[in-house]
């Protein structure tokens, strides 16, 4: 093996996913409203709930770090849940409900109307954030979808549907918390761009 060969593979192959992902008019359209939607939930006291699988679970609870602690610049902490981190509870539902009812369940409790749900799956199949994204239209929280490049479950109950252009897990994982930064430095300049020593 060619180890130098397969390094410079790897970071030409997500060069190649953000090129496409730079020259997707819609998906950059998309980012923006879904940034739009959150900003607007939070001017309403309302809150971020976020969900994914395994390495998508990790994304979930990096996004919604950088909401509640901070990401370019200090200020008020902004309301965000990782649905993922509470053994207690995911044991719980896992054990009396089942696995696929694992964040659904969750926004019965914790969701209400206005809410923004930020849910994470590279297949866009996973049963448990296609059934907490099926809630989610039922109590009213605005559905944000993080998905790869093909038709999936996740489509139809999506309010947005974000679909990095690739086939390829690792590349649809890069992209996920790229966009989910994208969001989080619009959401916070937006909110608090004031409190930003750059911009005085």
């Amino acid at each position: 093996m060619d180890i130098r060969k397969v390094i410079i593979d790897q970071i030409q192959k997500t060069l190649d996913t953000h090129k496409a992902m730079l020259a997707d008019v819609e998906l950059i359209d998309k980012i923006g409203k879904a940034a739009g939607i959150i900003i607007s939930a939070y001017r309403t006291g309302n809150k971020t709930l976020l969900a994914g699988n395994g390495g998508s679970a990790a994304d979930a609870q990096h996004i919604a770090g950088e909401f509640v602690s901070r990401f370019y610049f200090d200020r008020p902490g902004m309301a965000a849940i990782a649905l993922t981190t509470d053994t207690s509870i995911l044991t719980a539902i896992g054990n009396d409900y089942g696995f696929d009812r694992l964040f659904a369940r969750q926004l019965e409790a914790q969701g209400v109307k206005g809410d923004v749900f930020i849910g994470i799956s590279t297949s866009g199949n996973s049963e448990n954030i296609v059934n907490a994204l099926a809630i989610c239209k039922e109590k009213g929280i605005v559905s944000v979808g993080l998905s790869g490049g093909k038709q999936s479950k996740m489509d139809k109950f999506c309010d947005i549907c974000i679909k990095v252009p690739s086939f390829e897990t690792p590349r649809i994982q890069e992209s996920h918390i790229l966009i989910g930064h994208i969001i989080c430095g619009i959401v916070e300049d937006n909110l608090f761009g004031n409190m930003n020593p750059k911009n005085k």
